[in-house]
């Protein structure tokens, strides 16, 4: 089932024997044996460096290509691996556990070419469960389950954060900010963006041309401190990928129409800017390519960007020394250009096409397990559908038509489905009938109602409440929460009265809750936490919103449920997003205090 197309640089490693060391045209890659074992080979995801290639498969296992392996991919002694990321001179690994294995010459000195648990290196040990990793040129960025970003490696540049006095490098991650959604950088970029839970964008590192879109007021080679970007494109930011001297932000609208914006070197920028003058703020690529179309994803190497279109349409502008570009010469391309592809062979659906740049190299391949078409998810629902998958958590088991057991979670499938008792049973035959692959791509529409696999959704959307959101599932759980006595397993007292909650609640919506219960060390027993500083009143507030993300209706709100409110999220840690339940309170309490205010204006005038 794979189809790998590549183009670029051939060398460092060599992945095609009998090829020139520059492919200019977008050719088909193999792995030897592949006819033999080809279930095995199926692609999950390609990342690459200048120096090696990793390619992960959907079995949950790694090869990668060396610099001097001479087309000999050696295997990566690691199980259980959600997502790999390469840099210049590293690598990097996440397990299904939230275990990060990584090795080079900034991580491991004394043995750069062996894999060490960087994550068991965290001094804050509820922080060493990690949720994603990112590879920059000589660093690695880590975002924790709690939301907390770290980095390790070169700093040579402050891309850690950091004064390159101070910290010039680190063999053990370091934080660098905390309540983090999202870390952006670039296997070949010597600079970092880190986007809060608010929405804010800072970046730090390196900035002679510009390429932290910071504007022209600061034009310093290095940026050794997390800076706020202030001029942002207004919109939902999708995805920023670094290159050595330039970004490219992929921003997305109400629409939900997506553009792209760029800042950094005029000659890879996509900006057509002819003049030494950099552009150094993120300006609108604008392309007659983008106009009837919209974009799938981006993927930046050192100098060149490539963007996948909707309408199968492969997109690239920068460098083309090598051929990365795949347009068939070695031309530079200052604006975008679309690159002729030949016959896609699994192209009844473009979206599960992936574009893959580092270095000098380009890769486009099949892999139908991430559909960034369908990610409109917000960071809460994203957050969410991870620990659906958590094996603590699963607590229904299915079999698959191999035998194998794939489990789900009992609560959610009870609210996903449209019938539980019914449904539950149609679901088993659907999945008795599925490989293991299938099975788990199933479990992941019902959680999302993401369309990873038309043919599969086409199967189990009878049986499911569809376009139902993530936060309207967990709400109809409280509003059922008779029912759902036996899911409560986690106490919370106060004043001799017990509240019960489902843990895995409980870790979507509390930093607090979400350390203790995912800490590798912690005791996940049933445990009670003792809490009285809250009025009845209060408490109760918190515990609607801990479910529905809404304040109940007919709440009256006192100065006192406010002081008391915000004392409780700060000792719950309960994720502030949008809404902000501090400020509807306060919105709320004004709103009253107005229209008392009326009522006293209009009785005056009777009298």
């Amino acid at each position: 089932m794979n189809e790998i197309l590549f183009c670029g640089e051939n060398q460092y490693p060599k992945l095609f024997k009998n090829e020139q060391d520059k492919i200019k045209k977008p050719i088909q890659f193999k792995f030897e044996n592949e006819n033999e074992n080809e279930n095995e080979k199926q692609i999950k995801q390609i990342s690459t460096g200048s120096f090696s290639i990793i390619f992960l498969f959907e079995n949950g296992k790694a090869i990668e290509y060396l610099r001097y392996s001479k087309q000999n991919p050696e295997e990566i002694q690691i199980e259980d691996i959600q997502k790999v990321t390469v840099g210049s001179r590293n690598e990097a690994i996440l397990t299904i556990e939230g275990n990060v294995f990584a090795k080079g010459e900034n991580i491991n000195p004394k043995n750069p070419n062996q894999f060490i648990n960087i994550s068991s290196l965290i001094e804050d040990i509820n922080d060493r469960i990690i949720q994603d990793i990112v590879s920059g040129c000589f660093s690695i960025y880590l975002l924790t389950s709690n939301h907390n970003a770290y980095g390790i490696g070169d700093n040579q540049y402050g891309q850690l954060g950091f004064d390159s006095k101070t910290i010039e490098k680190t063999e053990k991650p370091i934080l660098m900010m905390k309540n983090v959604s999202k870390i952006f950088s670039g296997s070949s970029s010597r600079h970092v963006f880190l986007l809060n839970s608010n929405q804010e964008l800072f970046g730090c590192g390196w900035n002679q041309y510009g390429q932290l879109g910071l504007g022209e007021s600061r034009e310093e080679t290095k940026i050794q401190k997390l800076t706020k970007i202030q001029k942002i494109p207004k919109g939902k930011i999708i995805d920023i990928q670094g290159g050595n001297t330039h970004s490219v932000m992929l921003i997305e609208n109400e629409n939900p129409k997506r553009k792209l914006y760029s800042c950094g070197d005029y000659r890879y920028n996509g900006l057509e800017k002819i003049s030494y003058q950099c552009k150094r703020k993120f300006t609108e690529i604008k392309s007659s390519l983008f106009e009837n179309d919209n974009i799938l994803e981006i993927s930046v190497g050192c100098d060149h960007t490539l963007i996948l279109t909707t309408n199968s349409k492969l997109i690239g502008f920068g460098w083309n020394f090598y051929g990365e570009l795949g347009t068939g010469n070695t031309n530079d391309q200052l604006i975008p250009i679309q690159i002729e592809l030949p016959k896609l062979r699994f192209n009844e659906n473009i979206s599960n096409y992936h574009v893959s740049c580092g270095g000098h190299k380009s890769f486009l391949y099949y892999s139908p397990y991430y559909s960034p078409l369908f990610s409109h998810l917000s960071n809460l629902e994203e957050d969410s559908i991870k620990l659906f998958r958590r094996k603590e958590f699963c607590n229904i088991s299915f079999k698959t038509r191999n035998g194998e057991i794939i489990k789900a979670h009992k609560l959610i499938l009870k609210y996903r489905l449209k019938d539980y008792g019914n449904q539950i049973e149609k679901l088993q035959e659907i999945i008795s009938n599925k490989s293991i692959k299938e099975s788990n791509q199933i479990f992941e529409m019902i959680y999302s109602n993401r369309i990873i696999n038309p043919k599969l959704y086409s199967e189990i959307k009878e049986i499911i409440n569809l376009n139902e959101k993530i936060e309207e599932t967990i709400k109809r759980i409280y509003l059922n929460e008779n029912e759902n006595e036996n899911e409560k397993d986690f106490i919370i007292e106060r004043k001799e009265k017990q509240y019960k909650f489902p843990k895995l609640i409980l870790i979507m919506r509390s930093e607090l809750y979400r350390g203790m219960f995912l800490s590798v060390t912690e005791d996940k027993s049933n445990k009670v936490t003792d809490y009285s500083e809250l009025s009845d009143e209060s408490f109760q507030i918190l515990e609607y919103w801990i479910y529905s993300n809404q304040i109940k209706d007919g709440i009256r709100v006192k100065y006192k449920i406010i002081d008391e409110i915000k004392r409780g999220i700060d000792y719950f840690q309960l994720n502030q997003t949008n809404p902000n339940l501090f400020d509807l309170l306060i919105k709320q309490f004004n709103n009253q205090i107005s229209k008392l205010n009326l009522k006293l204006k209009s009785k005056s005038k009777l009298k």
